[in-house]
C-alpha cells in the first residue's frame, strides 16, 4: 500500500514519521517545504501538491487545523479530489465537522474513492511516541484494509461506527478537556486566595477525587507561567463550536460547555488565536490580580510529560 500524507504539521509530522519507521512507502505534502524536507531525509518521497499525493498513493491520509484547510484540501484546484483514482481511500485524522465531512466524502464517493475518519487524541507527545489514540469512522471493511497503519501510527485504536461517528466522541472527549483545564483555574485560584501553596495544592488536588489527566499534565503550565500545551485558543474555540452546535443538533443543553466556550473566546479576543487555550486561566489571574505559580514544572508540557511513567501518559484528551 503506498500512502500519501497531507499535514504534516505538530501532530501529523509524528503520524507519517511512525509509517515511514514501520517500511510504508509514503509520500507527503504541507504547505512548509521545509516539514516535507525533514520528512524526505527520514525516507519520504515528498509532492508538489495534494493532487499530486493522491495520484501517486492509495490512501492518503490528512491531518489539519480547520474545515476550511480540510475542504481545500480535499476539493480545491490542486486537491486531492483532482488526484485520486477510483479504489483509493481518504482518511481525514483531523477534528472536523462531521456535516462538512460527510459532505466532502460524497463529493469522493462520485470519484468511486471511500472516505474514513480517524481523528487522533493525545496530543504531540504520543504521537511522538506511537500511543495515540485513534478513533475511526466509516466502512468497517475499509478500516480493516488500513489495520496496519493505524497500528504503526498509534496506541489504542477504536472503531466507531458509520463515518461522522468518530467525529462527534473526538468533540466529546475535547470538550471535557477544557471544561477541565477552566475549572482547574478556578479550584487554584481559591486555593491560592485562601493561602495554600500552589505545589502543595497541585499535589492534594493529584491525591484526591478531583483529579483528571488535565490537571496532572495541561495544569503544570499554567503552574509553570507557559500555558504552552501545543494546542490553540483558536482550536479550542473552533472544537467547543463543534461541541456547542452538537448540542443544539441533538437537543441537548449543554451549559457548562457553553459558559467554557465564552471563556475561551475572550481569552482569544484578549490574547490572541495563537496563544495556548490554557490562557484561558490568565483571564481569572487579571480578574483577581493573583498569579497562580508554582515551583518544579518545567514550562514545556512534553517535558514535564517524559518525567511520566508511559501507562500514566496515555490519556491526554487534546489534539
Amino acid at each position: 500500500m503506498k500512502i500519501g500524507f497531507v499535514g504534516i504539521g505538530n501532530i501529523g509530522r509524528h503520524l507519517a514519521t511512525n509509517l515511514i519507521s514501520t517500511g510504508f512507502d509514503v509520500t507527503v505534502f504541507d504547505l512548509d517545504a521545509s516539514a516535507i524536507a525533514r520528512l524526505v531525509q527520514l525516507g519520504a518521497t515528498g509532492a508538489s501538491s495534494p493532487r499530486e499525493v493522491a495520484s501517486v498513493c492509495d490512501t492518503v491520509f490528512t491531518c489539519l487545523p480547520s474545515v476550511k484547510a480540510i475542504t481545500q484540501v480535499v476539493t480545491g484546484a490542486d486537491g486531492l479530489a483532482q488526484g485520486f483514482r477510483s479504489g483509493s481511500t481518504w482518511v481525514d485524522m483531523s477534528t472536523n465537522d462531521l456535516h462538512e465531512l460527510q459532505r466532502l466524502a460524497g463529493i469522493l464517493a462520485e470519484k468511486g474513492v471511500a472516505t474514513l475518519e480517524a481523528p487522533v487524541t493525545g496530543g504531540a507527545h504520543n504521537a511522538e511516541s506511537a500511543t495515540i489514540t485513534i478513533l475511526v469512522g466509516g466502512d468497517e471493511r475499509i478500516y480493516r484494509d488500513h489495520a496496519k497503519a493505524f497500528a504503526a501510527m498509534g496506541g489504542r485504536v477504536f472503531y466507531i461506527g458509520a463515518l461522522g461517528k468518530a467525529s462527534i466522541i473526538k468533540v466529546i472527549t475535547n470538550m471535557l478537556a477544557f471544561i477541565h483545564i477552566a475549572a482547574t483555574a478556578e479550584a487554584y485560584m481559591l486555593a491560592a486566595k485562601g493561602g495554600i501553596d500552589m505545589r502543595l495544592a497541585w499535589e492534594v488536588i493529584k491525591a484526591s477525587s478531583g483529579n483528571s489527566f488535565i490537571h496532572e499534565t495541561e495544569s503544570t503550565t499554567i503552574l509553570s507561567g507557559s500555558y504552552d500545551i501545543g494546542f490553540s485558543l483558536d482550536l479550542s474555540c473552533k472544537d467547543l463550536g463543534f461541541a456547542t452546535q452538537l448540542g443544539r443538533e441533538f437537543d441537548v443543553p449543554l451549559e457548562i460547555a457553553t459558559l467554557v466556550e465564552q471563556i475561551n473566546l475572550r481569552a482569544r479576543d484578549e490574547y490572541g488565536g495563537s496563544a495556548g487555550s490554557p490562557m484561558v486561566a490568565k483571564l481569572l489571574e487579571t480578574a483577581c490580580g493573583t498569579e497562580l505559580r508554582a515551583l518544579g514544572f518545567p514550562e514545556n508540557l512534553e517535558e514535564y510529560l517524559a518525567t511520566m511513567p508511559r501507562a500514566e501518559r496515555l490519556g491526554n484528551p487534546i489534539l
